[in-house]
């Protein structure tokens, strides 16, 4: 099962999380791009699972090979086809789970749409298994902008009710971001990471929130209505399966403001146009402004917890509790 998204650079990513192999097709990237493989795979090790107590204990390299696109470490023009191949596959943790959708997962919609014989252990195609080749795109992507002049950072801004310090709205700062647990507070993250453990040991989850920053675009990108910045990027935002809600700028506490207080005054800095503040994130009318770009996503809680939870067998039409043991 294939899906796919964009226009001008145009993404396809392919399998499901329990598949031999799951992969992505980019078209779009310009020849002559020198890829630094080294920091490609390091970025996609930020994603790559069990390799912290805080993660999925499933371990898996993602490793991706590519079969064109990219030759000698620069880009050739083609369209980029890379695969990472599933080895830590443990579909046996689903047998008792057959036929019975488990509540926070895809499974009930996904059983109804394409029906029963289709395969959702470990979530099928709807699993965050599958951003691992979205991050192999991602990734080029963002070599490519670097080379424009265009850096883009995130860290973690809330892990259940701990909060981390916000980006600079102005002058986000993106070297300082721990890369191991992305927090710009440490201590804040080692209170997000004993909330974790403490919601584990008490076999359930937690939900939380991720701040991004676009720097150096450029005014002018984007365009009115169904050409906004904002529309086109909760569309790819929305595809990782856990995220809930997205918010530009000030986001929902737009709501508690008045127009005096929120909007951006102009002004001239060195011969170029800034605002002084920046509470529409980088982004007005659907088209930024020349100021960072800033959004942030909330996930919700893992669903995949060890506490009974009632749902129903589809087969037998009968209600059941179930516990997911697996991992």
């Amino acid at each position: 099962m294939a899906s796919t998204f964009g226009n001008n650079c145009k993404l396809t990513i392919f399998g499901s999380s329990h598949s031999p192999i799951i992969g992505m097709t980019l078209e779009g990237i310009p020849a002559g791009l020198q890829v630094d493989m080294d920091n490609l795979q390091e970025f996609l090790q930020r994603r790559a699972p069990g390799q912290h107590k805080w993660s999925t204990s499933r371990k898996e390299a993602d490793v991706p090979v590519f079969h064109s696109g990219i030759q000698d470490g620069v880009t050739t023009g083609e369209v980029i086809h890379a695969v990472i191949y599933n080895k830590n596959v443990q579909s046996q943790d689903y047998a008792n789970l057959e036929n019975i959708p488990r509540p926070g997962h895809a499974d009930y919609g996904a059983w109804v749409k394409y029906g029963l014989d289709f395969n959702m252990a470990g979530g099928g195609p709807f699993s965050g298994r599958m951003t691992a080749p979205m991050c192999i795109a991602g990734g080029l992507c963002k070599q490519w902008l670097e080379s424009k002049g265009i850096r883009i950072g995130a860290h973690i801004q809330q892990i259940a009710d701990i909060l981390d310090k916000s980006f600079d709205e102005i002058s986000p700062e993106l070297s300082s971001i721990d890369t191991v647990f992305p927090v710009i507070n440490n201590d804040r993250g080692v209170q997000m990471q004993e909330t974790i453990a403490c919601k584990q040991a008490a076999k359930d989850s937690v939900g939380g929130s991720i701040e991004c920053a676009i720097i150096g675009i450029p005014a002018g990108i984007g365009g009115q209505l169904f050409g906004s910045v904002e529309s086109h990027l909760a569309s790819i935002l929305y595809s990782i399966p856990a995220v809930k809600a997205v918010e530009f700028g000030l986001g929902s506490s737009f709501a508690l403001a008045i127009g005096s207080q929120s909007n951006d005054a102009y002004a001239i800095d060195n011969g170029k146009i800034n605002t002084i503040t920046n509470h529409c994130g980088g982004i007005l009318g659907g088209i930024t402004t020349g100021m960072p770009v800033l959004f942030r996503v909330t996930m919700k809680p893992t669903p995949s917890i060890a506490k009974p939870q009632r749902s129903v067998n589809l087969k037998t039409m009968e209600e059941v509790t179930i516990e997911i043991n697996g991992r």
